[in-house]
């Protein structure tokens, strides 16, 4: 009884951390980039109930493929929407009609559902050299780093107290001080009066179904960039946080799974759902939990806060959308802390691939787009072209008696 007694309490002792770094994960993803669907609605001339329709759709995806995923895997699996397809869809959405830009969200889910039963995803992951793979991450999420200490420009008095709180309670007690940040900045916000909640009333999200129309404009101008930007631009980067904290679960029932919620979902309007790549990585890394086996605790409370906000459409994502900028990006930051240094060290680990590991975290880092493609892919591409370049083997021929046996 004692042992039973003494396994229940260390269960909900570990519950807390890692069911607030969920937490964490989604206020950012909401306060940090949903305003990009917004802002593509908007250009698309949406009316509310298909906005709404299209934030029921994305929650409810996003929230159910990573709880599923999480819970069969046993690793901080996060899944989200699209941020960069979102970004493109603010343009493409005004040359194309909507039930044709549905159309291209299924020719496009259905590309990541062969992909994923296929294997070739797991295939390239599995050639990115790791100090390539660490320099990449650390220089996506570099910035987020910089606006946490970017927002005393703009907010001293808020991001000066998250940032003397962090550090104080990383002194004391480590395993607390992104808690104590996220408590410490909601009551700061509360008593300046600075969230206002007044006008907010919940109403449950109705999805509204939309016949997809399917055409070759559509095929070439948006099926296909959101295929390859979603791959890029998140699967990729998704893998390599995982893999940069040690989880190993393959690629390809990831893809295959938010490739086939996609699917399903995009009729109600969510335009690709996949998995996260910078909101991950507050819940994989050590401020989640010390203990890796203890992190998919994370991605299954991020599934839960997703559904719930799904449930209750534009609602609930308005008051993530109402919190200020600053604190946003200062909470993120700080939470991404212990990320970006674990990164930096595994990139700079081996001095014979330390320069090339460099040249991909500067690459990353500079968030370099071109022909419609972001940071993330044009930072791996220079990464693997150095490392080719300055640390790769010329292909040998082998001995005769080695080709002798092969025959």
């Amino acid at each position: 009884m004692a042992s039973v007694s003494s396994r229940s309490s260390v269960h909900w002792t570990d519950l807390a951390h890692p069911v607030v770094a969920g937490l964490i994960s989604v206020i950012v993803n909401y306060g940090g980039t949903f305003i990009l669907v917004f802002q593509a609605a908007k250009v698309a001339g949406l009316s509310p109930a298909l906005t709404a329709s299209w934030v029921w759709s994305i929650s409810i995806g996003v929230g159910v493929t990573g709880l599923i995923l999480s819970w069969m895997f046993r690793e901080p699996i996060i899944t989200a929407w699209s941020t960069p397809a979102a970004a493109f869809l603010v343009s493409a959405l005004a040359t194309t009609s909507y039930a044709e830009a549905v159309g291209a969200y299924l020719i496009s889910a259905l590309a990541f559902v062969i992909l994923g039963l296929s294997g070739w995803f797991e295939r390239v992951i599995r050639l990115i050299p790791p100090g390539v793979a660490a320099g990449l991450l650390a220089g996506i999420l570099l910035q987020f780093g910089i606006k946490a200490f970017g927002g005393m420009s703009i907010d001293p008095l808020l991001a000066g107290l998250l940032i003397a709180a962090y550090v104080v309670l990383k002194r004391f007690s480590a395993r607390y001080a992104v808690v104590g940040i996220l408590v410490l900045g909601l009551a700061f916000l509360l008593i300046q009066d600075r969230v206002d909640l007044s006008g907010l009333t919940l109403t449950l999200a109705e999805p509204v179904f939309t016949m997809p129309v399917f055409s070759v404009n559509a095929l070439l101008s948006v099926a296909l960039p959101l295929f390859l930007i979603t791959l890029t631009g998140q699967y990729m980067p998704g893998m390599l946080v995982l893999r940069n904290d040690g989880f190993k679960t393959s690629a390809n029932p990831i893809v295959t799974l938010t490739g086939l919620g996609s699917l399903l979902m995009a009729p109600f309007g969510s335009h690709a759902f996949n998995l996260a790549a910078i909101t991950a990585a507050i819940c994989t890394g050590r401020e989640a939990h010390e203990a890796p086996s203890k992190r998919w605790i994370a991605g299954v409370a991020a599934g839960v806060f997703y559904i719930l906000i799904g449930v209750f459409g534009v609602t609930l994502a308005a008051v993530f959308m109402a919190f200020p900028a600053t604190f946003i990006t200062t909470l993120a930051g700080l939470a991404l802390l212990g990320t970006i240094g674990s990164s930096l060290a595994s990139a700079m680990a081996d001095a014979k691939t330390r320069e090339a590991s460099l040249i991909t975290f500067l690459a990353a880092a500079a968030n370099i787009t071109l022909l419609g493609v972001g940071g993330a892919f044009w930072g791996l591409v220079v990464g693997l072209v150095a490392h080719a370049v300055l640390d790769g083997r010329l292909p040998q021929r082998a001995p005769e008696s080695v080709r002798k046996e092969g025959n």
